[in-house]
């Protein structure tokens, strides 16, 4: 197996569990997430909901796309262009000395700083690349390692996202 073919699939991968989750947890809790949008002052706030409700669709759309055959270049670009736009509105906030505000990404409580705008950029990166460059999966056993792949780059981010939550909780204790 060629690792040069499985690293772009191991990446969609990685990008669908990561949206995954994010939709997951922005559906199933929308009120809070509603209310996050809110908190970062980028609408006003008769616009908050019905941009939740958007962005979402947005995060449900770019799942969507990564798993159906033909769709996951779009879907990679979708991802990547939400990703900048996150930690657009990220760095909006932070310039305005706005660094009291949950992220709203999902997981681990997470208020603003530069390192979530820095991590979104990297994962923007990563769908890019993603989506710009072949994708192929040789037969049953390139799937199972880009499966693995996929699950064990979400292992890893998960692990660096609650280091981020702890830093940051330690940080405002100081």
């Amino acid at each position: 197996m060629d690792a040069t073919l499985l690293a772009p699939a191991t990446a969609i991968a990685f990008v669908a569990l990561l949206f995954a989750r994010a939709a997951i947890h922005k559906v199933f809790d929308f009120t809070a997430f509603t209310g996050f949008v809110a908190d970062y002052r980028l609408v006003p706030e008769t616009m908050a909901r019905p941009l939740a409700a958007l962005v979402a669709a947005a995060e449900i759309a770019v799942v969507l796309a990564l798993i159906v055959p033909g769709g996951q270049a779009a879907g990679a670009l979708l991802a990547a262009g939400l990703l900048l736009a996150y930690a657009g509105g990220m760095a909006v906030n932070l310039r305005r000395g706005r660094d009291r505000i949950e992220c709203g990404c999902g997981g681990a409580p997470q208020p603003l700083g530069w390192p979530l705008v820095g991590r979104n950029l990297v994962l923007a990166a990563i769908a890019g690349a993603a989506a710009t460059l072949p994708l192929s999966v040789p037969g049953l056993a390139g799937t199972l390692v880009v499966t693995l792949g996929g699950l064990t780059c979400f292992a890893a981010y998960l692990l660096a996202e609650q280091i981020l939550a702890n830093a940051a909780v330690i940080g405002i204790q100081r």
